[in-house]
């Protein structure tokens, strides 16, 4: 405001000076338009910046699902049913070699580590907590970096892909800070599960 004040202030210097209608004129249309032109000048850098802002979050998320399609290339299994009512899931191995799949537990979706060289299913504490499991009874475990306290849980149901299982032993471990479960063979035993290639068959028998 104190800029358009100070032009109309100067313009009516000059018309005494002048005693010229012309320049009145002058002032009164072209001030504004000078204005406008600021004001467009300013939205339209407002504009690219937004235009800008909205292109990075696209990138954004565009890449952080590549990330993690890379990570866990078995986000949409499918399940193929044989004649005699066998169920078979093929997982994808990812780039580290290892088999990250999406699964449930107790019908709320979760993210499953295959690791046959675990003995039971190990679910972090944070997890547990979001599918309400109860916490047993508390056992103490030798892994590599110390003996740690874990607990005792069952699992109601649980499920990769169409192969289902239900009352599956499970531990609740305060120290895994992860995502992901560990899908030990607490579960895995009561599959036949075959390596070929980059691909992991698993099947349940009826």
């Amino acid at each position: 405001m104190i800029s358009i004040q100070r032009k109309f202030e100067v313009s009516i210097k000059i018309i005494n000076k002048n005693n010229s209608s012309s320049i009145i004129t002058y002032f009164l249309i072209k001030a504004p338009d000078n204005i406008m032109k600021q004001s467009s000048q300013r939205l339209g850098k407002g504009m690219i910046y937004v235009a800008w802002l909205f292109m990075l979050g696209v990138l954004t998320l565009l890449f952080n699902h590549f990330l993690d399609k890379q990570n866990n290339p078995n986000q949409d299994l499918s399940t193929q049913y044989k004649p005699d009512g066998t169920r078979e899931v093929i997982l994808q191995r990812n780039r580290s070699g290892h088999y990250v799949a999406n699964g449930t537990i107790n019908n709320q979706p979760v993210v499953f580590f295959l690791d046959t060289g675990a003995t039971i299913v190990s679910i972090p504490e944070l997890i547990a907590r979001r599918l309400n499991l109860r916490q047993g009874t508390p056992m103490r475990v030798n892994t590599a970096n110390g003996t740690i306290t874990t607990y005792s849980t069952r699992l109601e149901h649980i499920a990769l892909g169409e192969i289902e299982l239900e009352g599956v032993r499970a531990t609740i471990n305060p120290y895994m800070e992860t995502e992901e479960i560990l899908l030990g063979m607490s579960f895995l035993k009561h599959l036949e599960f075959t390596q070929l290639g980059n691909k992991l068959i698993l099947r349940q028998y009826p």
